[in-house]
């Protein structure tokens, strides 16, 4: 997504971007891939600590850098750290809309309704492309209804 979001945000480092979006779930090599909607604050302590411990295992170059990736993501106060937050976010929106509604948790239909509506706020454009989600998971759930197949706590 990053490397195809290049010419809308031309003063960013884009190169940059597409750097967070490669190493940003390293951490779940060392725990597994937890839902964000089911991750504790133990679990995120647990993959920070293994995943500062492997980077610094890292020659000291790789180290230096991705520690300073990783810290710049964190803060989230660079126009590339915002666009790769974003991006995370609206991959994850992108991937609901992509799988059967069959393995949809309750609770997934309003999220994947609302999340990521603060990581994109800083720019219209990515507002924009959010709501075009959130007008697929809609065609999405009105097509499930119409089959028999959503949730029917969600329906109405």
């Amino acid at each position: 997504m990053a490397y195809f979001l290049k010419d809308e945000f031309p003063e960013a480092d884009m190169d940059r971007v597409i750097k967070m979006c490669l190493i940003h779930d390293l951490g779940e090599a060392f725990t597994g891939d937890i839902p964000a909607f089911e991750k504790t604050k133990a679990d995120e302590e647990r993959e920070k600590a293994l995943l500062d411990g492997w980077v610094a295992s890292l020659p000291e170059e790789f180290a230096r850098e991705m520690g300073a990736l990783y810290r710049e993501m964190a803060a989230r106060e660079t126009p590339e750290a915002k666009i790769f937050k974003a991006i995370d976010g609206l991959e994850a929106v992108i991937q609901h809309n992509e799988s059967a509604i069959e393995t949809w948790l309750p609770r997934e239909y309003e999220l994947n309704m609302t999340y990521a509506e603060d990581k994109v706020a800083f720019s219209p454009y990515l507002k924009g492309l959010r709501q075009k989600m959130r007008e697929d998971t809609l065609c999405k759930i009105r097509e499930a209804q119409a089959a028999g197949k959503a949730d029917s706590a969600e329906k109405g």
